[in-house]
């Protein structure tokens, strides 16, 4: 294993055959685009229905941007549906104490900054729509370690970091086993178990697991 910089984070390179494997990532970076494009194409009806449910419900812009940390510790700008009140980052250290999720993540059950259309994108995850552009730009890909904030990665353990060395995903073994339901400690380690084993039946199979959970996933808050 080789220790390299990146980024302001100190990371750990593991050195799996599928890091040299050209065809799984080439063929990673095909299903990523043909999907994502064909996904847009036929929800484009229904992005322009949200985005008018959204200027409807509340104040504010449609989208939020908001700063990740990616492959190798490279920040980018997520792209979301907005969900929330305008001014919701203000409001989060007056509900800190409120916090449902263990470590550095912030949850709570009944944020009062979610909005009442922003609620069910969150329930049937149509907020994480936009990330299709995401995927598209190669900052991540359908598959992969959901992306932490960078408060999040400063706090993150050596073995946590591990996850840093696969690009950021739509979906993964967390998004199919209960989310919300399952604590910060064991998100990272399914995010490594991730890192370790995977290949393109493991990406196929998540996407199929992940699109028979999207509308009725308990987990989703």
């Amino acid at each position: 294993m080789k220790k390299f910089k990146w980024g302001g984070y100190i990371m750990v390179k593991a050195e799996e055959n599928h890091e040299n494997n050209s065809i799984y990532f080439s063929l990673k970076r095909f299903i990523d685009i043909v999907f994502s494009l064909f996904a847009l194409i036929i929800f484009s009806p229904l992005l322009i229905l949200i985005a008018e449910a959204i200027k409807l419900d509340s104040e504010g812009p449609v989208f939020f941007e908001q700063e990740r940390v990616g492959l190798n510790g490279k920040h980018f700008k997520m792209y979301k549906f907005r969900s929330m009140c305008v001014d919701a980052e203000e409001k989060l250290e007056g509900l800190r104490e409120k916090n449902e999720m263990s470590g550095p993540m912030f949850k709570m059950s009944k944020d009062p900054r979610i909005t009442r259309v922003g609620a069910f994108l969150r329930k049937t995850s149509l907020d994480e729509i936009p990330q299709l552009f995401n995927i598209i730009k190669g900052d991540m890909s359908l598959v992969g370690p959901r992306p932490n904030l960078p408060r999040e990665v400063e706090k993150f353990t050596e073995e946590q970091k591990r996850k840093l060395i696969a690009k950021p995903g739509l979906t993964c073994y967390w998004q199919i086993m209960g989310r919300s339901n399952i604590d910060f400690e064991d998100w990272m380690k399914l995010d490594i178990k991730y890192v370790e084993e995977r290949n393109t039946w493991v990406d196929i199979k998540l996407i199929f697991m992940t699109l028979s959970v999207l509308f009725g996933d308990d987990g989703a808050k």
